[in-house]
This record gives C-alpha cells, structure tokens and sequence, in this order.
C-alpha cells in the first residue's frame, strides 16, 4: 500500500498523537543555569559536527590523497550534525521542532511545531542568533564550494557537497516552516484579501448603477 503524507501544525507537543506511548519532550521546560548562553554544550554541539565537516572537506587534500577516507569521515560528521540539529539544538535552542512519523495505517505525517508562551525567559537572543545564522550559513557555504567544485571539475568532491546540501538544506527547510507557520492559511488569507476586494468592488459597481442620476436633457435652441 503506497504511503500518502499529509502535513500537521501546533503550538504544543499534546495536539500531536504519540506513538507507542512516547512521552512528550519537555520542549525548554528544563531547569536551565544563569548566564548569556543557557545551553553552552547545546550552542557547541549545533556548530561542530557542521564545522568539523567543513573543515575536514577543505583540508583533508593537504593530509592525504585518498578520497574514501575523507568521504567517509565527512558523511558521518554531516549525519551527526543532521541529527542533533533536528532532534536537540532546534528544540533547545529556539523552541522549533519538526518530524515524521507513520501511522497505523502506512500514512506519513510531517509535522512542524513550534512552542510559544512558555518559551519566554527560557532561551536567549544570542542562542537564537547562533542558531539561525549557522543554520543559514553553511547551506551557503556549501553551495559556493559546490560553484567552485563544477567549475575545477571536481565532479568526485561534489558528491560530497551535494550530501552536505541535503542534509543542511532540509534542517533549514523544516525549522522555517516551524517558524512561518501554515503556508496555506497564508495564501488563504491573500485569497480572502483578494475575493473582499472584488465583492466590495462589484456592489460598489451594483450600487452606482441604481443612484446614478439620469442624464439631463439639453434644450434644443430655437431659430
């Protein structure tokens, strides 16, 4: 049976369901230190596994000729980073989650969550700032370096890029959909915008056509 998708939106982890009885994340509930930064070992985690595999993919032809090696190291530093980006940082950091699961019924379910309210005085702007820049940044990066690997004809190295790509690109597609919200009810409200428009314009058309007043008869000159 083909898996259909559909796509979930909240404000809370208990509008979602929960599979074999998981419990809900405590989303930034946690008792966190005093200080700038209120997570410094999350803050560190969301910049190094990303770091790491940028540099290893910048240097390693200084060290070694070999291509597996780096390869190798370079896709499980993305993977590493994927993950904790997804799972842990995006929770912590800004009060974003997104995920998939898969129901009783082989439908998949992305759903994109963010939390508010009690978000408040739990995170920090520079956490925020952190996250978002490193989030945007390095899908940049990696797109320049996969400019420069087609132009040298780098075409082995690109692989590397291109994983680099999909993996960064998607953790930065899920969090701005956390964070914008239900693209639809976006594009509903312009609809709506735009239907109030026309109705006022057509009742506006309607209503002159009834008040208008008739043309007055210009008198005819006499000889």
């Amino acid at each position: 049976m083909a898996n259909n998708s559909s796509i979930m939106y909240g404000e809370d982890l208990d509008q979602v369901p929960l599979l074999d009885n998981e419990e809900p994340l405590d989303f930034g509930e946690e008792d966190l230190p005093k200080g700038r930064l209120k997570h410094p070992v999350v803050t560190t985690f969301h910049l190094l596994f990303r770091t790491a595999a940028l540099v290893v993919y910048e240097f390693c032809g200084i060290f070694s000729s070999n291509f597996i090696g780096p390869f190798i190291l370079i896709v499980v530093l993305l993977s590493l980073d994927f993950w904790t980006v997804k799972n842990i940082t995006g929770r912590l950091m800004v009060g974003l989650r997104w995920w998939n699961y898969i129901d009783d019924e082989g439908q998949s379910h992305w759903v994109f969550e963010a939390k508010k309210g009690g978000l408040q005085g739990r995170v920090t702007k520079m956490e925020v700032r952190i996250f978002w820049v490193a989030l945007v940044a390095f899908p940049v990066l990696w797109s320049i370096i996969l400019l420069i690997a087609v132009v040298f004809s780098r075409f082995q190295w690109a692989i590397i890029v291109v994983i680099a790509l999909t993996l960064s690109g998607s953790n930065l597609y899920g969090y701005v959909r956390c964070k914008m919200g239900k693209s639809d009810s976006i594009s509903q409200s312009f609809k709506n915008m735009a239907a109030g428009l026309v109705q006022k314009q057509m009742v506006s058309n309607v209503t002159s056509m009834f008040t208008r007043a008739p043309p007055t008869a210009t008198p005819s000159s006499t000889v």
